[in-house]
């Protein structure tokens, strides 16, 4: 039973912390222990003077937060579920792949990350189609088959946009987040004698060494050639491709037997009646 002093005439929480007192046990368990977890990231953080990961860490407040945000503002129920794998991800991405250094230490990290972020968005893509395929105020009743197409178009899109954003970090700050790979053989029509466009093929590269304009020479000593991002990138949308395959399957089904599937609609949000926000109070 919500609290009556937390709730506006319409049934509404009258702001985010109002929200989040409204929630159920698990999300509630979760987000206090995560929240508290990066706080004394962060104070530990500050003491070492690492004052970027003090900054990560504020934001990583503000982003647990904007689950409840959304529910608040347009009217729509996160499942337990979805939230709490959506806050175990702003987690694992932030405090333990980038101040933990995750991404180094464990390198399926962003394997994972990329494959669960594919599979959420389809659930987001999926949800925001299906509200209106749903609404009386819309005339449109879209098949199941396209619901799931549109779902992996959405994921990728957000997919793609994200290495546009990792991208341009590394090209104007040299933040490094699209991390290189080192390969032993390359293929490229500029090392073509004849200048043509016929690609050489290098084999067998232990070393590269990197001249500089005032002519000094540094051998990189990482065993071969220094792919700068490509790769990391095309594995990224492709682990990013599983998660939004997988998904999408799973709500055409969901959508075919008519939302009774209980799995999907643990990942799936929905809009919430006026009616449901008034048995809330």
């Amino acid at each position: 039973m919500a609290r009556k002093n937390q709730t506006a005439p319409d049934g509404k929480p009258k702001n985010v912390r109002e929200a989040l007192r409204s929630k159920k046990g698990a999300v509630v368990t979760v987000y206090i222990v995560l929240r508290l977890a990066v706080i004394l990231v962060l104070i530990a953080q500050f003491f070492k003077g690492n004052f970027e990961n003090v900054f990560l860490c504020i934001l990583t407040l503000i982003l647990f937060l904007v689950p409840t945000f959304i529910e608040r503002k347009i009217h729509v129920d996160l499942p337990d579920t979805l939230e709490i794998i959506i806050m175990l991800f702003i987690f694992a991405a932030e405090i333990l792949g980038e101040i933990q250094a995750y991404y180094i230490t464990f390198h399926y990290w962003d394997t994972m990350l990329h494959t669960i972020n594919g599979f959420l968005c389809a659930a987001i893509g999926f949800a925001l189609v299906d509200i209106l395929n749903r609404s009386e105020r819309f005339s449109i009743q879209l098949s199941p088959l396209f619901l799931a197409i549109t779902a992996f178009c959405f994921s990728m899109t957000i997919g793609v946009l994200w290495e546009f954003f990792e991208c341009t970090m590394d090209q104007f700050f040299f933040l490094d987040m699209q991390k290189d790979t080192v390969v032993n053989t390359i293929s490229s029509v500029m090392l073509d004698p004849a200048g043509g466009n016929h690609p050489t093929i290098i084999r067998d590269i232990t070393d590269v060494i990197v001249v500089t304009a005032d002519g000094a020479q540094h051998a990189l000593g990482l065993g071969g050639y220094l792919d700068i991002g490509i790769l990391d990138t095309m594995k990224d949308l492709f682990f990013n491709f599983i998660g939004a395959v997988i998904f999408s399957i799973i709500g055409y089904f969901y959508v075919k037997s008519r939302g009774k599937g209980r799995f999907a609609r643990r990942f799936i949000p929905q809009v919430v009646r006026p009616e449901e926000e008034q048995a809330g109070e």
